[in-house]
């Protein structure tokens, strides 16, 4: 009975040495027949992961440059190289500088060319600014009909007190009637129509 459980057990270790073998066929004959696309992958990755890793680091070289380019404009607001620097290393962070430049100034000129920055923020501001600091009632009107607008209920005020100025006290009023009991500037509106607009 022994030699019988003998002969068995020596059959299943020669059954699973096979089988080990088989595998160790078929995986090398799978990494021959893939070799080729196993190394192209590995290279693609660690190429994609250097590459990942050069963008994050120019950005941030970039992003530093911006920044101390920056410091010295607040150092020497006419320094045109540096303006022309920080243009090309940040274009949204060139047109703030501008604008923040142009408002100090009182600069009108160089708003209305803001109104076409690409920084979209810049040239809703831009807009507004220059529509108010040159007493525009048709381009506060316009700015106060677009549906993102920043300023738009002050365009709305804005317009109403040009109207005001000019006389024009039904048209104010209605301007008036259209900023939202829920906008901050409700209160001011209600007073001018009250007070202000008789």
């Amino acid at each position: 009975m022994s030699l019988k459980q003998d002969i068995e057990m020596v059959k299943e270790e020669l059954n699973s040495e096979e089988k080990f073998f088989e595998k160790a066929v078929m995986t090398e004959r799978f990494v021959k027949k893939y070799k080729t696309a196993m190394i192209i992958s590995v290279i693609a990755v660690v190429v994609i992961a250097s590459a990942n890793f050069a963008y994050e680091m120019n950005q941030k070289s970039t992003k530093d440059a911006a920044n101390a380019t920056l410091l010295e404009l607040q150092t020497n607001p006419k320094n045109a190289s540096a303006l022309a620097r920080l243009e090309t290393l940040s274009p949204a962070m060139h047109d703030v500088w501008v604008y923040s430049q142009a408002l100090v100034n009182n600069d009108l000129e160089t708003l209305k060319t803001l109104k076409s920055s690409k920084t979209i923020l810049i040239s809703d501001l831009a807009t507004y600014e220059s529509a108010t600091a040159s007493k525009d009632l048709k381009t506060l009107e316009n700015y106060a009909l677009k549906q993102d607008a920043i300023y738009k209920d002050l365009a709305t005020l804005q317009s109403a007190v040009i109207l005001m100025d000019e006389g024009k006290i039904d048209e104010a009023h209605v301007k008036l009637s259209q900023i939202s009991i829920d906008s901050s500037l409700a209160a001011v509106s209600k007073a001018l129509m009250h007070y202000g607009v008789k």
